[in-house]
């Protein structure tokens, strides 16, 4: 959901003298307006993959003429610990390790999906790696203000089956309500560490989401405290317009408007070997799942 215009800022940075951009690997193949950072990578930009982004730190450590920028993408899960490594490089007084935040948050988007008319669900899986950080509680709006039934799942094969039954019992009944059927995971609250981590290096701000645009509250920016560390004003980057692939219609996937095959591109601009839209850049893309799995 990383838009194309955060992909640009990422490429610009990739593409400056002296800075290395490090990130996550299913990143490096989301396109932006032209190119992606592995296309830009195969032409000479400084892009490493790291699968931490303590990894990215100790890039910094070890490489002092250079500034290493860490791309900060994902949810939830994924931000504490991407809070952490600023608070590390803080503490280990790393200066050339700096942050180009772009996190997003998981209920403000489900809030505006579920605020769209057009939108028509019945019910909710709830991530469970999602509400492991936030709690369950963070999404009870889903039932009070919505009027529908939601359940906390895992992943595993049995986890999602036995959400789907507690939602069907749900439906079955009319019964609006959170139902956590991961609780050996998730609780009420969620996990405060995590949390106190989050709040010490974000904030909340408005975000724009690649096919759903701009929603209120629902990315995580740098504290002011920590400005230094902010990649977009460390190097000055201007925001840009962006260009959406052509025939691209993740936007319409994420909201349940159309199945994966329905998109044009789908199958064979799009695939998982050259994705055009974020939903097929992940295995836990719903394009990518129905492109492994949809026949079977």
């Amino acid at each position: 959901v990383t838009a194309p215009e955060d992909i640009d800022a990422a490429i610009t940075l990739a593409t400056l003298p002296g800075v290395i951009v490090a990130t996550f690997g299913d990143m490096v193949r989301v396109l932006g307006s032209f190119s992606s950072l592995e296309q830009e990578r195969a032409r000479g930009a400084a892009v490493h993959v790291v699968y931490s982004p303590l990894q990215a730190v100790e890039l910094a450590q070890t490489h002092p003429d250079r500034e290493v920028v860490f791309l900060g993408i994902g949810f939830e899960t994924t931000a504490p610990v991407v809070a952490l490594s600023l608070l590390e490089a803080e503490e280990r007084r790393i200066r050339n390790y700096s942050l180009l935040s772009l996190h997003k948050l998981i209920f403000p988007a489900l809030a505006a999906l579920l605020a769209d008319p057009a939108v028509r669900i019945d019910g909710l899986l709830l991530p469970g790696h999602v509400c492991a950080v936030t709690g369950w509680r963070v999404f009870s709006p889903v039932a009070q203000e919505y009027g529908l039934p939601a359940v906390v799942t895992g992943f595993e094969v049995l986890d999602l089956l036995g959400g789907i039954l507690i939602l069907l019992r749900l439906l079955e009944r009319g019964q609006a309500q959170v139902v956590n059927g991961y609780f050996g995971v998730v609780r009420e609250l969620g996990n405060p560490r995590a949390k106190v981590v989050l709040q010490r290096a974000f904030r909340t701000g408005a975000a724009v989401w690649r096919g759903l645009g701009m929603i209120l509250d629902s990315g995580l920016q740098l504290r002011p405290e920590f400005a230094q560390r902010d990649a977009a004003q460390r190097f000055s980057l201007q925001s840009s317009r962006s260009v959406m692939p052509v025939g691209c219609r993740c936007g319409d996937v994420l909201r349940g408007k159309i199945r994966p095959i329905q998109c044009a591109l789908f199958g064979r601009e799009c695939k998982p070997s050259s994705p055009v839209g974020p939903c097929m850049v992940s295995a836990e893309g719903a394009c990518a799942a129905h492109y492994f799995y949809g026949s079977s």
